[in-house]
């Protein structure tokens, strides 16, 4: 089984980050980022739960939950990767490290 810590670590981070920037940050764009990026791991996971399924969109519920639709998305792809090869971990880890800093900085 491989270890999705880093992964965990990643999006705990950018979570964190987002829950305590201020409101005038988020609505410059860095809930619209993180946002794009909480769909994007959503997406990928249920492909992984659910070849050939198209995946649900994650709703926009707002800049002040976004950082916990992000959390909760970020979990569930280590979850479905548990059982994945271990270069779609590392790249799934690049691009929140990626989106995180067009995000925040």
């Amino acid at each position: 089984m491989l270890d999705t810590t880093p992964l965990i670590q990643a999006v705990d981070r950018f979570a964190d980050r987002l829950r305590a920037a201020p409101q005038s940050r988020l609505q410059r764009g860095a809930a619209a980022e993180a946002l794009t990026a909480a769909r994007e791991l959503a997406d990928r996971a249920q492909r992984l739960e659910n070849p050939g399924a198209a995946p649900r969109e994650l709703p926009d519920a707002g800049v002040f939950a976004v950082g916990d639709q992000l959390a909760v998305a970020g979990r569930d792809l280590a979850v479905a990767l548990e059982t994945a090869p271990s270069q779609e971990l590392d790249e799934a880890v690049r691009y929140v490290g990626e989106a995180a800093a067009r995000a925040l900085g």
